[in-house]
C-alpha cells in the first residue's frame, strides 16, 4: 500500500496555479511550497489550513532561491548556505503548521534540488543537516544519494514514485520546466506496477527498479486532478489514513 503525495500550496500574491481545493481529497500527504520558487506567507497559511480541514498530514517542499524559474533550475551552492536557506524555509512552514495546531510531517526538496541531491553528495548532506534541526523522514528516490546518504545519516527514507513524469534510462526523472498533460489510467497502471512490482518502463523502452512507498501527483501538471482520482481509485486509502 503506498500513500499519495502532492506538490501545492505553489500560488503566490494574485497569480494561481494547480487546483489544491480539487486535489486535497484524494491525497494523504502535502509538500507545501515554502516561498522559495513559489508560494508566500499567505498562501503557505491557506494551504496548512485546507490540508487541516481534509485530515492531510503536511511537509515542506523547499527549494532553491529560485522564485523567477519556479525551482527548476540548477544553482552552485555550498553545504552551509543551503542547509540554511532549507532551514529558513523549513522554519516558515512549522511556524504555519504550529499555528494551525499540526506537526511537520516530512521534507522533501523541490525541482532542481531534488535532482542535484540525487547525485550531488553535498547537496544531499546539506539536506540531511536541516533534516537534523527538525528531525522528520525524507522522500526521495531508490538508486540516488537520496537512499544511500539519508539512510546512512539516521533519517526515514521513503522511496518515491511519480505518477505524471517518465523515466530515464537510468532510472532518473525527465523534469521539465512545464509538466504536461498525462493520460490518468495509464499514471494509474504504471503507479499499480510501481507498487506490486518495482518497476517502470522507461522513455526508451527499458524496465528500471523503481521503489512506491508514496505516489507524487503534480499540482501544476494541467489535468492533476484527473490523473490523482484514478491513482486514488487504483491505490485506495487505508482507514487509518496512513502519513508519510
Amino acid at each position: 500500500m503506498a500513500t499519495i503525495n502532492c506538490d501545492m500550496g505553489e500560488a503566490f500574491g494574485l497569480y494561481r496555479m494547480g487546483d489544491d481545493a480539487g486535489l486535497m481529497p484524494l491525497i494523504d500527504i502535502a509538500n507545501v511550497a515554502c516561498g522559495f520558487h513559489a508560494s508566500d506567507f499567505n498562501h503557505m497559511r491557506s494551504t496548512v489550513r485546507l490540508a487541516k480541514a481534509h485530515g492531510v498530514a503536511v511537509g515542506a517542499h523547499p527549494s532553491l532561491p529560485d522564485l523567477q524559474g519556479f525551482g527548476r533550475r540548477e544553482m552552485k551552492i555550498g553545504r552551509e548556505e543551503l542547509a540554511n536557506c532549507l532551514i529558513y524555509q523549513i522554519g516558515a512552514l512549522k511556524g504555519f503548521l504550529e499555528a494551525e495546531g499540526m506537526e511537520l510531517n516530512h521534507i522533501k526538496p523541490h525541482g532542481s534540488l531534488y535532482g542535484m541531491a540525487a547525485r550531488n553528495e553535498d547537496t544531499a548532506h546539506a539536506i540531511c543537516d536541516a533534516a537534523d534541526v527538525f528531525k522528520t523522514p525524507l522522500l526521495g528516490m531508490v538508486g540516488t544519494l537520496h537512499e544511500t546518504i539519508y539512510s546512512a545519516r539516521g533519517h526515514r527514507f521513503l522511496a518515491e514514485f511519480y505518477a505524471d513524469l517518465d523515466y530515464n534510462d537510468d532510472g532518473g526523472l525527465i523534469i521539465t520546466r512545464e509538466h504536461e498533460a498525462k493520460d490518468p489510467a495509464a499514471a494509474a497502471a504504471k503507479c499499480l506496477r510501481a507498487i506490486s512490482e518495482g518497476k517502470v518502463t522507461t522513455v526508451g523502452g527499458r524496465d528500471v527498479r523503481v521503489g512506491a512507498e508514496t505516489i507524487c501527483v503534480h499540482s501544476d501538471t494541467p489535468n492533476a486532478v484527473a490523473i490523482a482520482s484514478a491513482v486514488r481509485g487504483a491505490v485506495p486509502r487505508q482507514a487509518n489514513r496512513p502519513q508519510a
